[in-house]
């Protein structure tokens, strides 16, 4: 536990460090299952205590909680890819990447620009499904 929070310190620091003017949010213990989460350059990010295949069926749990259709998607030992549209027709980027076998990474973008809110509530669901 002590080791996670350390991580989750240097990466909240060099995110902090790299991103300008950006905005950086970081979220408490339910924002994601590592603990953080950030928001910098329209694109959410946090890494889930979870195995990417566990990640994936919770992010596509996810999708179809919240009525998303997927679009694409592609999976494979190292890494998924899933694109979803929404009710405005925005779409959504979801990339996961194995950090390890019980950690995931995980990176969303909603529209072009970003959209922080429905990242987090996607984040929540994800959250919620693992």
């Amino acid at each position: 536990m002590k080791n996670k929070w350390l991580m989750i310190l240097l990466l909240t620091s060099l995110l902090a460090a790299g991103a300008g003017c950006a905005v950086l949010v970081v979220g408490g213990a339910a924002a994601a299952g590592a603990g953080g989460y950030a928001y910098v350059n329209g694109e959410s990010k946090a890494t889930e205590a979870a195995s990417l295949d566990r990640t994936w069926n919770a992010t596509l749990a996810a999708m179809k909680d919240l009525e998303f259709p997927v679009t694409s998607q592609r999976k494979d030992a190292l890494q998924a890819e899933l694109t979803a549209r929404n009710a405005s027709d925005k779409k959504i980027a979801i990339q996961l990447k194995k950090v390890s076998d019980s950690a995931t990474e995980i990176h969303i973008r909603v529209g072009t620009f970003g959209d922080e809110t429905v990242s987090r509530v996607i984040f929540d669901k994800i959250n919620k499904a693992l």
